[in-house]
């Protein structure tokens, strides 16, 4: 679904390349210019301006610090990722998935293991989107090295044990696209694990959750653009939207919706609807609720 209100919800130089990756098509080129970009600090600063779901703590949060309620659950993602139990006490991914039900007041986990899915999509999308545009690379956002609290919100949810740059990815002229990186680190390294865990404990159909993927990096890059222009940076606005070019063409997203400038409409359902008080999504393929079972597939 798109940025909403719930907290548990994403809210709605010189030297270049034009080197193009596997599954990008050759004709988008992406230009980075090298002094445009930030430094990759220790503290990832340059994310802070952009808000809740970019930023990325490279310290742990305390217990017991204001904000967002923290649990003692936090974990690597690699671990969240790991085969599901039906035990919300042994299982983070379980214990999220019970979390969003409690605050959405669905008592149905399909629905709230989808609302899951995005809302973490989002927030990893956002990291991502946001190192690609202001520092011109990635940090190595690994499972193994990303930390979450599946009972806080952004951005006390994730948290990065060590910032170091993401291998074969270094500087703005490295040998890989910033696109591609992005897909290899987001797309393939965390949600295609996430999405087999969740079908596999709730049934989730591909298309949904592919779904999710294509509107979360929507949210998102409509989010990092309204910055840009809000803050008069119109090369980033221009990087942004060049990125979501290039990522919108990968085949793990291109299928994923129809996009018109920064709109975007999905086509699958996040079964946002099912909740009480809900509806569809702006982004939805539905325009109004539909009449379906609870077990009916959604993508």
């Amino acid at each position: 679904m798109e940025y909403g209100g719930i907290l548990i919800i994403p809210r709605v130089g010189a030297a270049g390349w034009r080197r193009c990756a596997p599954g990008i098509p050759g004709g988008l080129v992406l230009l980075l210019f090298v002094d445009l970009f930030e430094d990759l600090d220790p503290q990832l600063a340059a994310l802070r301006p952009l808000g809740g779901f970019f930023v990325l703590r490279t310290v742990r949060p305390a217990v017991g610090d204001c904000g967002p309620a923290r649990t003692d659950r936090s974990t690597t993602l690699v671990k969240a990722y790991e085969k599901l139990t039906s035990d919300v006490y042994r299982d983070v991914l379980t214990f999220r998935v019970d979390t969003v039900s409690r605050r959405l007041g669905t008592a149905e986990p399909r629905v709230a293991a989808s609302i899951a899915h995005q809302a973490l999509a989002a927030r990893l999308w956002s990291v991502a989107l946001g190192c690609a545009v202001r520092y011109g690379r990635l940090p190595d956002l690994g499972p193994g090295l990303l930390h979450w609290d599946p009972g806080a919100t952004a951005p006390d949810d994730l948290w990065l044990t060590e910032v170091r740059a993401l291998p074969d990815a270094t500087a703005p002229a490295g040998p890989v696209t910033l696109a591609e990186a992005v897909v290899r680190v987001v797309g393939h390294g965390h949600l295609e694990p996430l999405g087999a865990a969740l079908r596999d404990r709730y049934g989730l159909a591909a298309g949904l959750l592919r779904g999710n993927a294509g509107s979360a990096l929507a949210g998102a890059v409509r989010e990092l653009d309204r910055w840009a222009r809000a803050n008069n940076c119109a090369d980033a606005a221009a990087r942004t939207r060049a990125l979501a070019d290039a990522l919108f063409a990968h085949p793990l997203l291109s299928t994923t919706g129809t996009r018109t400038g920064l709109a975007f409409r999905r086509r699958s359902c996040c079964l946002y609807y099912r909740v009480p008080g809900g509806g569809v999504c702006g982004d939805c393929c539905f325009t109004q609720p539909p009449r379906s079972s609870p077990r009916a597939a959604s993508g």
